[in-house]
């Protein structure tokens, strides 16, 4: 890949410190495996208080981004801002509004992603909050799918989901993890007032740690002979029931 077609990708081990100092959110970054020197060391000091997701690789993946000296270090820009999330939801209840959170717990394909946001956003959605780790890239084409959904919903990217939900239910929120384990249909749940609903990975669903702090588990009735939907179809209908529910 070179760098003159992408406008988001950055490399040198210089260049992407400065772009960390500027306060410019950088979606990933790509490091060599054993790469030593002075450089390097001051790249991880200004890591260190950053929740920007790393990889470690051979050099040869780092050339198929760039042929240029990448020094060993290419990155992403983000095309979104990423925001924190205590922020989002004070200022949510500042403006008078109840917040609606999706969280999403590894979701790692990018379309299904983009589909969520646009639904989401649809449906009045005021945030996502995502994994720095297991977590669907922001690009292009997740942009694509969302059809600028996530240029227009707040998106928080939290290193651990698990105390993310913790502070979403100390906030107020009814935290609700839509799983085929719930008991209660969805539309027997009451999702008025400040509410974050859960969607799980697309392998396994909810992760375990996360489904033992819901408060509620609900899941979705079907009456076909298929007996699963798709995450991104799923969070849609959820969508969906919040805004009938609060009219």
């Amino acid at each position: 890949m070179d760098n003159r077609k992408n406008d988001n990708l950055i490399f040198g081990i210089r260049a992407i410190i400065e772009t960390i100092d500027s306060g410019e959110d950088i979606e990933k970054l790509f490091i060599q495996k054993n790469l030593k020197g002075d450089l390097i060391k001051e790249l991880q000091d200004a890591l260190r208080n950053t929740d920007i997701p790393q990889v470690r690789v051979p050099i040869e993946r780092l050339n198929k981004f760039t042929r240029k000296n990448h020094q060993g270090v290419v990155g992403f820009r983000s095309p979104v801002k990423y925001l924190d999330l205590p922020e989002v939801i004070t200022s949510t209840f500042e403006k008078g509004n109840d917040p609606f959170v999706f969280v999403l717990d590894r979701i790692t394909d990018v379309r299904n992603f983009g589909a969520i946001a646009r639904s989401a956003e649809c449906m009045g959605a005021t945030t996502l909050v995502i994994p720095t780790k297991n977590a669907a890239q922001v690009n292009g084409d997740a942009l694509k799918t969302s059809a600028g959904a996530l240029a227009k919903i707040s998106i928080c990217r939290q290193q651990n989901i698990t105390e993310s939900v913790r502070f979403l239910k100390n906030a107020g929120c009814t935290v609700v993890g839509c799983t085929e384990k719930g008991t209660k249909s969805i539309a027997d749940q009451s999702l008025q007032g400040p509410v974050a609903i859960v969607m799980g990975s697309e392998e396994d669903g909810i992760s375990p740690e996360i489904l033992k702090i819901c408060d509620e588990l609900v899941h979705i009735p079907m009456s076909g002979k298929i007996t699963s939907l798709n995450v991104s179809a799923a969070a849609a209908i959820c969508a969906y029931e919040v805004q009938r529910q609060r009219g």
